[in-house]
């Protein structure tokens, strides 16, 4: 199976911003795994290129997962957040992304 070519200027947006928490964390130790926030129409093979090209580190799978946005309080007007994608980038043994550092390790 051939790598699909994708535009270089399109895989600098599908990767919005990492997701940085306990649980993030906690998922990044137990399953050598990396979330990021991506963009609405952001495919599996995008993401996998796109975290390939960044980072210069080797991928081997994505899940996705549709976050809906809560509906919250401002005063006395209703709200509501926005919807989030998230992506769940399993990396090769050996390969690590160290986010203190800015890049790869």
């Amino acid at each position: 199976m051939s790598t699909p070519k994708f535009n270089e200027e399109r895989l600098m947006q599908v990767l919005l911003a990492p997701q940085i928490s306990e649980k993030a964390t906690a998922v990044a130790d137990k399953n050598e795994q990396v979330i990021f926030i991506v963009a609405p129409d952001a495919t599996k093979p995008e993401i996998k290129a796109a975290v390939e090209l960044l980072f210069k580190v080797q991928v081997e799978s994505v899940q996705v997962a549709n976050m809906k946005g809560k509906v919250k309080r401002f005063g006395r007007s209703m709200g509501r957040r926005s919807d989030v994608r998230k992506a769940f980038v399993c990396l090769k043994p050996g390969q690590e992304i160290n986010f203190a550092e800015g890049g790869a390790a």
